[in-house]
């Protein structure tokens, strides 16, 4: 039965390796930045790393990050990066149940808004994230890319 729940200090290994069904080519070299990172990430409790586990693996992952605001009544809002799942395990609710779960917490935390940007322009995966609620017309994205 898939279990979905905030990452674990032992999970990285397994992030890591969904993450290349993501945009990743590789994954990162063990190093002491990459250790301090998920140790960060890890102690931060507006930084929520969601797993979808099914049979002891990794399958699906977002990450939703709680944003403190001066504004809409100083309430914070919600922002979802990195929904992922692994190829062999898509089409099963495991990424529905990964941005439940960060509704859930953005709920809990009294955001006002949830706010997803996707780098995808494939009509399957925006259809996927307007039939779990969002929409791309109350907000338009702008990104800069530092190099």
């Amino acid at each position: 039965m898939p279990i979905t729940r905030e990452a674990r200090e032992n999970d990285l290994q397994g992030i890591l390796e969904l993450y290349l069904f993501l945009h990743e080519t590789e994954i990162p070299r063990e190093s002491e930045y990459l250790k301090q990172v998920w140790s960060n990430i890890m102690a931060d409790k507006n930084h929520h790393l969601i797993v979808t586990e099914s049979d002891g693996k990794i399958v699906a992952s977002c990450v939703c990050v709680i944003i403190l605001n001066l504004t809409r009544g100083i309430r914070p809002y919600a922002f979802i990066e990195n929904v992922v799942t692994h190829r062999e395990h898509r089409g099963k609710g495991y990424a529905t149940a990964c941005l439940n779960y960060a509704k859930d917490i953005a709920i809990n935390e009294n955001c006002d808004k949830i706010m997803l940007l996707t780098g995808s322009k494939d009509k399957k995966t925006l259809d996927f994230y307007k039939n779990a609620g969002y929409n791309s017309l109350d907000k338009t994205a702008f990104i800069q890319w530092l190099e």
